[in-house]
């Protein structure tokens, strides 16, 4: 649960200010655990039948069809979008490495650290499921967790800038109201884990007398407590450091002590392999399922080989075209994760259980309806305007 978006919350909360930034944190973090706990109870609720992929959930809600159309797109963007992010990041760590520990060595571009991280997925892609990564995801869950607790405490240690701004990044009313909605998607970023719940929670086994829903919901709540004490602690106290002028990956701000700090860009790139192959798995499985299924090819490991190395070259493509953390964020953020995670399972919630109207639960998933489609018409404009913005400066493929 504790992704790479946890580096962005500074800076999000440098474009939302103090009261908003710790507001929307709080209420993203109560809303995402209440949609989370609702898809784990909606994994098994019709009796001898379990919904494995998030798209079958959709298709028992919505129809056949309907169901295949609302989902399947979504967690699409969503993870292909993740998988383009933890490029950038992966690659961006890399070279932060590179420059704390090789200070008269020549400058590598970023371009070229990218194509060093994505040679990793070349090998690692052909993995066959799920259960094949849990080694890279342990990994993967511990690294998270230590680069949180080292990007706060070197912070801390650091103390307050003499200089230190609280201000909004921008000095314009547009540049301020933009940077508010690139802030709000940089939030719904960080709360991405939904897209995988149905998948991880197939992985555990399941009868009448212990359904999958108990050990699934201690491990979604040992989660949800490791997120709040990596999250707030690095959104509050980095924000409190460096103010409006802080990065948009907190690691990038941080120079000394350079030991330290170069351990947890490390511990970043090996977080996100593990956290792009579990992504990963779910893209291939669909276009190979549909695939062999659809369109008539044989299963085959050729297929498999070609399916898996052209994905991956491609998110390396796009990432080293736009290698825009902060931008990457806000807009997938808005645009891809809000609906999978803010307001998708509340629908369904209500269109399965029919709560009885006014009452806590009826009231409850309709804020959280309207709280996650405000998050997705706004973040992604403030997302792609600051995309743009950057566009400006930067040359392609350089």
């Amino acid at each position: 649960m504790v992704g790479a978006g946890v580096l962005s919350l500074p800076y999000a909360m440098s474009e939302l200010g103090w009261g908003p930034g710790v507001i929307l944190l709080t209420m993203s973090w109560i809303i995402t655990f209440y949609t989370l706990w609702q898809m784990v109870e909606m994994h098994e609720m019709v009796p001898g039948k379990r919904f494995d992929r998030y798209h079958e959930l959709g298709q028992h809600v919505f129809g056949e069809k309907l169901g295949l159309y609302i989902v399947v797109p979504q967690q699409l963007v969503v993870a292909v979008g993740l998988n383009i992010v933890y490029m950038v990041t992966g690659g961006k760590s890399l070279q932060k490495v590179h420059e704390l520990l090789c200070t008269d060595c020549k400058d590598i571009r970023l371009t070229f650290f990218i194509m060093i991280f994505g040679s990793v997925h070349f090998l690692l892609s052909h993995l066959p499921n799920l259960n094949s990564v849990s080694g890279v995801s342990l990994a993967a869950a511990i690294m998270s967790i230590s680069y949180s607790v080292i990007a706060w405490a070197a912070s801390a240690n650091k103390g307050i800038a003499h200089d230190v701004d609280y201000g909004f990044r921008s000095k314009t009313t547009a540049g301020t109201v933009f940077g508010f909605f690139d802030g709000l998607g940089n939030i719904a970023f960080a709360y991405c884990g939904h897209n995988v719940v149905m998948e991880i929670q197939a992985t555990i086994p399941s009868t009448p007398e212990k359904p999958s829903k108990r050990p699934m919901m201690k491990g979604v709540i040992v989660a949800y407590i490791i997120v709040a004490l990596c999250y707030f602690p690095v959104a509050l106290i980095g924000y409190w450091v460096f103010g409006n002028s802080v990065d948009d990956n907190i690691l990038m701000s941080l120079q000394k002590p350079k030991w330290l700090v170069a351990m947890a860009n490390i511990f970043v790139v090996i977080h996100v392999i593990g956290s792009y192959q579990v992504y990963a798995m779910t893209v291939f499985d669909m276009i190979e399922t549909v695939m062999t299924k659809k369109m008539n090819f044989k299963p085959t490991k050729i297929l498999r080989f070609i399916v898996r190395n052209v994905y991956v070259a491609l998110t390396m493509l796009i990432a080293i075209t736009f290698p825009f953390f902060g931008g990457l964020l806000g807009f997938f953020g808005g645009f891809a994760f809000a609906p999978t995670t803010y307001f998708l399972p509340c629908i369904m919630w209500l269109s399965i259980y029919k709560p009885k109207r006014y009452s806590l639960s009826w009231w409850s998933n309709y804020f959280c309806i309207v709280f996650g489609m405000l998050l997705t018409v706004l973040a992604p404009i403030g997302g792609l305007r600051s995309i743009i913005i950057n566009c400006k400066e930067y040359k392609f493929f350089s």
